[in-house]
């Protein structure tokens, strides 16, 4: 099992194998996804995928946040950056950074129960965006921002099972490939005073 360090609480171990990876001490990480890799449960039917590579922790505290700057080098449709959100091969979920079929970049949530549902939220100019998940007791919220000080709500839920590890994950469901790259990547504990404003 590969293991590595960023600036954050814990070891990360990867669930499936990138294509490429690398991790500096100033808290950033590279992730190359290979080709036609992804996690999302068809509600249509058909088998689960779940072969995209994800970078896992186990975050020592109740109530935390995680949030990351992430870009994209946007190849293929649904080409992502993502942070995870993971309980087991059933129970996940993921806040995405992910180019549309029209091209758009766009902010996507996924929250799976077994089967997973897909959200389109809004459109983002350039390749490059925060991302953030947060954990009050067993609620999470998503956000993104622009410039990583005034943050927006995008989805608040609770997962229905204890997940137990959040990380970093590239997927690449169509192309040849897809590298994210996160930097500027905090982890603290504590709680957001208001889930929906972000702040």
């Amino acid at each position: 099992m590969t293991t590595f360090t960023l600036t954050i609480p814990e070891n990360l171990h990867f669930v499936n194998d990138p294509m490429d990876w690398h991790s500096s001490a100033n808290d950033a990480l590279s992730i190359s996804a290979r080709p036609f890799t992804d996690w999302f449960n068809d509600p249509a039917g058909g088998a689960p995928k779940s072969n995209a590579p994800v970078a896992l922790f186990t975050p020592p505290d109740r109530d935390f946040i995680l949030q990351a700057r992430v870009t994209v080098e946007f190849l293929s449709d649904f080409d992502a950056g993502v942070l995870f959100i993971y309980a087991d091969e059933c129970n996940w979920a993921k806040l995405c950074f992910e180019v549309s079929p029209q091209r758009q970049p766009m902010i996507v949530s996924v929250v799976t129960r077994g089967i997973s549902d897909d959200c389109n939220s809004v459109p983002i100019n350039g390749n490059t965006v925060y991302l953030r998940i947060h954990r009050r007791n067993s609620v999470w919220a998503f956000h993104y921002s622009l410039d990583g000080q005034l943050w927006h709500f995008v989805r608040y839920f609770n997962l229905g099972v204890e997940a137990s590890q959040v990380g970093f994950s590239a997927q690449c469901p169509t192309g040849q490939g897809c590298r994210a790259d996160f930097t500027r990547i905090q982890y603290r504990p504590g709680t957001i005073a208001h889930l929906r404003s972000g702040e």
